[in-house]
């Protein structure tokens, strides 16, 4: 069985169902690190929630003393240099904590996937040996996020304004998947990229 346990960048537009292609790549074998949980789990650290409360007061907490997702939501979409900010302290402690999740990696794993919206903006991108996108049509991520998001379109447009465009980050991809129905069909398209990674490894 071969050593070799490449790094993989997964992005994609809102809606476009990167958790189902990251859970295709875990059930096949790989390691999955999720930037935006990452970034969670970097807000409950003391000394980043002091920061945070020393840039913007007590009102980004909520009622348990824990920061408030949508509080930061609120600041940082409309104000580019506050979200600059956020990202200065949140981006080096998610990848501490993602660097410790791949350091579970054993003989065997088939990758290491980095499932981050914000792979190209962070330069995440430079850690992988290969960038899947994932991809569907604008009816179907916008049907999907208001459904199990809640969100409106104008609330979508927003939130991707502050994100490279869409078209720049498929071109950057080696790797295109196609998610808009049947599961095994994004199964299927997510073995067969994997193999061809390991295929295709440096010698």
């Amino acid at each position: 069985m071969s050593n070799y346990i490449p790094t993989i960048g997964l992005m994609g537009g809102i809606g476009s169902g990167k958790s189902a292609v990251a859970e295709a790549f875990r059930s096949l074998g790989c390691i999955v690190a999720n930037a935006d949980e990452n970034a969670k789990k970097a807000l409950l650290d003391e000394d980043i929630r002091e920061q945070l409360v020393s840039w913007w007061g007590k009102d980004i907490l909520d009622d348990d003393g824990s920061v408030s997702h949508e509080a930061l939501a609120t600041i940082v979409f409309k104000d580019t240099s506050q979200r600059l900010r956020l990202e200065s302290i949140l981006h080096p402690r998610a990848k501490q904590i993602q660097e410790e999740q791949f350091r579970l990696a054993c003989h065997g794993t088939k990758a290491l996937i980095i499932d981050a919206p914000l792979l190209l903006e962070a330069g995440l991108d430079e850690q992988c040996d290969a960038i899947v996108y994932v991809d569907a049509s604008l009816e179907i991520r916008q049907n999907r996020v208001k459904k199990y998001r809640g969100w409106s379109i104008d609330e979508i447009n927003r939130r991707e304004a502050a994100q490279l465009p869409l078209d720049t980050k498929r071109n950057k991809a080696d790797y295109v998947v196609i998610n808009e129905g049947e599961l095994d069909e994004v199964h299927n398209q997510v073995k067969q990229i994997l193999e061809d990674i390991h295929n295709r490894r440096p010698v």
